[in-house]
């Protein structure tokens, strides 16, 4: 129903206007509201928000209809005016139209007039009520678009042409997982106000990351990211760029760790799991939300490489799959795993920056490594020689422990 308020002090006016337009207001396409003045008029506007049009008389007591002019033109969303007064005030009538008024008629009021008046103005109000909810939904989708892609594949999903779908599809990518060691014990110890602060400087630096590699957040769950690459858009190298990504990842949370126990507040190591194959992609929000996720086994086996990093010590666990889609891949074998939920063992990474790469540890790593998966005997001393000369070789440390127990071979059972 489309609601018209007249303000004007003239007595017979209100009588007029609901014998001239009863037919509308019986069929229920039009109901009226009536003001002496502009006082009154705006106690209508507040208690009435729905108000589709006004028609406005120029001279009345208490407040005139330049002056409620002005104040229905203040707010967010103008109320369409359309002022009525004699031909005398012409000069009034173009400061109204100048003020933002949307048309006017003359006095006395020719009621055909008025009819056609009333119907050019409220088409005009629905394009524009049109044009601002498109606006409005066109910025939710960009402020959506903004929590899970980068500026410019924002650009590009808001763009009318060449974006890539965002609706549900089959697509080869390499999904990362990311996690705070012992948070929620954290959670209980620190202020609210640090943990905000820790929070917001985390994760700023964190995305700032992803996005600079490319990659898409699909959810910030607490402390944890979920991220994919490969995803909306076709990437070639998803993986490398998972990789790459991951690494510098590490990177910053240790430092970002080393800053906050400057400040006393002993922050959990970051674990960080990749895999990549074949995953369900798309906005599953049901059309209420907006929702860019995934599905499938390649994301359940990211989530438990992620996992894995605490029984072996490691910070970052890319699978086997991710490993020999990178022309060049850097990293140590850590163990052919047996995770929750698979009945194949998965050959598990630890990615390594171009730095540690060419440490000369690493290269002795590889060699008892070779001797576990072989199971030479000499294995247990040359994993004894890594953890003599780097006690912090945690993976190192991994397998010693399993050999002193009398394990043996590469495979592991985290199920």
């Amino acid at each position: 129903m489309t609601t018209i308020l007249v303000v004007d002090d003239e007595p017979d006016l209100e009588a007029l206007v609901l014998q001239r337009f009863r037919r509308q207001i019986r069929a229920g396409n039009l109901a009226f509201l009536f003001a002496r003045d502009g006082v009154e008029a705006l106690d209508l506007v507040v208690r009435h928000p729905r108000i589709d049009l006004a028609l406005a008389d120029l001279n009345m007591p208490r407040m005139d209809g330049l002056t409620l002019l002005g104040r229905l033109q203040e707010v967010e969303d103008p109320l369409a005016t359309v002022i009525v007064s004699a031909y005398g005030d012409m000069a009034n009538i173009r400061a109204a139209m100048n003020r933002g008024a949307f048309d006017f008629l003359t006095k006395p009021i020719d009621f055909a007039d008025l009819e056609a008046t009333v119907a050019k103005t409220l088409r005009h109000v629905t394009v524009l009520r049109e044009a601002r909810a498109r606006r409005a939904a066109a910025e939710r989708a960009h402020a959506a678009l903004a929590r899970y892609f980068s500026p410019n594949r924002v650009a590009e999903l808001a763009a009318e042409s060449g974006a890539p779908s965002l609706a549900s599809q089959r697509r080869d990518v390499t999904a990362v997982f990311t996690d705070i060691t012992g948070f929620t014990a954290l959670v209980e110890t620190v202020e609210p106000t640090v943990l905000t602060d820790l929070l917001n400087g985390y994760f700023a630096g964190m995305t700032d990351i992803v996005f600079a590699h490319g990659g898409t957040i699909t959810k910030i769950m607490g402390d944890a990211l979920q991220v994919l690459f490969g995803a909306p858009d076709d990437e070639p190298d998803h993986a490398g760029r998972a990789v790459a990504c991951a690494v510098a990842l590490d990177t910053f949370a240790e430092g970002f760790r080393s800053r906050w126990r400057a400040e006393t507040i002993l922050l959990g190591a970051t674990r960080i799991g990749l895999h990549s194959g074949a995953a369900l992609v798309g906005d599953f929000g049901g059309g209420r939300y907006f929702d860019y996720t995934a599905y499938g086994i390649t994301i359940n086996t990211a989530a438990r490489l992620e996992a894995a990093n605490k029984v072996l010590g490691t910070r970052v666990c890319a699978s086997a799959a991710v490993a020999t889609r990178v022309p060049g891949f850097r990293g140590r074998p850590a163990g052919d795993l047996l995770l929750r939920g698979r009945s194949e063992p998965l050959r598990a990474y630890e990615p390594l920056s171009p730095e540690g790469s060419e440490d000369s540890a690493t290269g002795a790593y590889a060699a008892a490594f070779q001797k576990l998966a072989a199971g030479d005997p000499s294995a247990l001393s040359a994993f004894a020689a890594l953890v003599g000369t780097d006690a912090t070789d945690t993976l190192a440390s991994f397998h010693l422990r399993r050999l002193l127990n009398g394990q043996t071979g590469t495979k592991v059972s985290l199920q």
